[in-house]
């Protein structure tokens, strides 16, 4: 569904560049939960923003979907058109408009898309996420969990190809982040929904079905399921490994 082939990105020119990524190439399949994990530094979020085509890698390609469109050979107009159809967001702080209701966050995508809403389609993705009794709430009126819950149905109700999760607990306490793992884990189980989430934290980690290890801007291993507490250890000899 994703695909990196030696994605190179550098900030800054001359002797002040830094690179961010550094020749990194992977695939993630469709229908998978991939975590990608690493320190501060590592790469993490310019994976996410070069994966998604919020940012064009200095080299190398990103293609996305069975069509395999090249992200970095877009215009911006045609980036964005790929964003707003293809693919979904979800961020750690919740990015809820707040005078607008439930039900007008979730079906936002569509209406900047000008698409219209299909009620049983809006009704089935609020129950999906347990808001059904919820649609009419403010963002203000929901707790940091129900909010999070919004943005995922927001990010799935398009239907899109991937959904890029960025820390989606990182703002949550732990019952709720289990809540929202949980329901991550379920949309793909369920539906088969491509998923990446960027997270820092191995009990995150340990719902998806791949962890992508970053380290100094390049990948360090790629393993299948692990228990949180071998992620930890993982992480925790990082810098060895890379």
């Amino acid at each position: 569904m994703v695909r990196l082939d030696s994605v190179t990105k550098r900030y800054g020119r001359g002797t002040a560049a830094v690179t961010a990524l550094d020749d990194v190439s992977v695939t993630i399949p469709a229908g998978t939960f991939t975590a990608v994990m690493g320190p501060s530094g590592s790469g993490k979020s310019t994976f996410l923003h070069c994966a998604a085509g919020l940012d064009r890698p200095t080299s190398g390609r990103v293609s996305l979907g069975s069509r395999r469109t090249e992200l970095s050979a877009l215009s911006e107009t045609e980036l964005t058109l790929v964003r707003r159809q293809r693919i979904g967001f979800v961020f750690q702080d919740f990015n809820l408009l707040p005078s607008l209701t439930v039900r007008q966050n979730v079906t936002l995508p569509l209406r900047l898309a000008h698409r219209r809403t299909d009620k049983a389609r809006l009704a089935h993705s609020l129950a999906r996420v347990g808001l059904s009794d919820r649609a009419g709430h403010l963002p203000a009126q929901l707790s940091g969990g129900q909010q999070q819950r919004v943005a995922i149905a927001r990010a799935l109700i398009t239907g899109p190809e991937v959904v890029f999760a960025d820390e989606p607990t990182g703002a949550l306490d732990t019952v709720r982040a289990q809540e929202i793992l949980s329901l991550l884990r379920r949309t793909v189980d369920d539906t088969g929904q491509t998923t990446v989430m960027v997270t820092h934290d191995p009990v995150a980690a340990s719902y998806a079905d791949a962890v992508v290890f970053l380290a100094d801007g390049r990948i360090a291993e790629i393993t299948g399921t692990l228990p949180a507490g071998r992620i930890a250890e993982r992480m925790a000899h990082l810098g060895t490994w890379a």
